[in-house]
């Protein structure tokens, strides 16, 4: 999927997909990229989308994992959930093989759909779901673990020792840094990161004006 029409006659703009670890601030800098006019993708909500009362995807959880992760308003009990799979690779994995092919799809979709030149694609699980070919770009947003701590012990009301275990669940600092095509450090500067997205968004335009510009001189020599 990248700036090109596929076999199946869907196009896609450029597509950087953006990723980081929990409490890194990618909704901040995704929030910024859609206040410049860019598309903006989020698999966080398209996996609560896809698993809302009387869909197929919250029936395939029930049937999977029982009735006790349903709540009794009939949302899905998202706490249940993650107390099952959290130390359960088994499961994880199950839980994964419901969500991921419908998230691709609805990703797909919705990204067939953009009209800006390129597209940002939040997928926080990006290395751990081994998506990194659905994307163009790889934009790491970074942050140090300590500030990582602080931000999950005060937004979600976790203990220090919760906070390091949602933190070690998750793929290296390392691993992430590893793939990035780019990278923007949120150190809680509020500026920087501003000044930051607005270098990406010119390179990222740029990029996608190429890309055009290829393409259209590829046609003509078909032509």
């Amino acid at each position: 999927m990248s700036g090109k029409q596929t076999s199946d006659n869907q196009r896609y703009p450029l597509i950087v997909g953006l990723t980081g670890g929990i409490a890194t601030g990618k909704t901040t800098v995704s929030d910024r990229f859609a206040a410049l006019g860019v598309d903006v993708v989020d698999t966080d909500q398209l996996a609560r989308d896809i698993v809302q009362p009387g869909s197929a995807g919250l029936a395939a959880i029930r049937e999977a994992f029982g009735s006790g992760v349903i709540a009794a308003n009939g949302q899905l009990d998202r706490r249940a959930l993650r107390g099952k799979i959290f130390n359960d690779e088994a499961d994880r994995a199950r839980l994964e093989q419901i969500l991921h092919p419908r998230i691709l799809e609805q990703m797909r979709d919705q990204l067939s759909a953009c009209t800006s030149p390129y597209a940002i694609a939040v997928i926080p699980l990006l290395i751990e779901a081994n998506w990194v070919g659905y994307v163009d770009r790889v934009l790491v947003v970074d942050a140090p673990p300590s500030l990582q701590r602080e931000r999950l012990m005060s937004r979600d009301q976790r203990s220090e020792i919760e906070a390091d275990q949602v933190l070690a669940s998750q793929t290296t600092r390392a691993n992430r840094l590893a793939i990035a095509d780019d990278v923007i450090r949120n150190d809680g500067n509020p500026q920087r990161l501003i000044d930051a997205v607005a270098t990406l968004d010119k390179q990222y335009r740029d990029y996608a004006n190429a890309l055009s510009v290829f393409a259209h001189h590829n046609r003509l020599e078909r032509e």
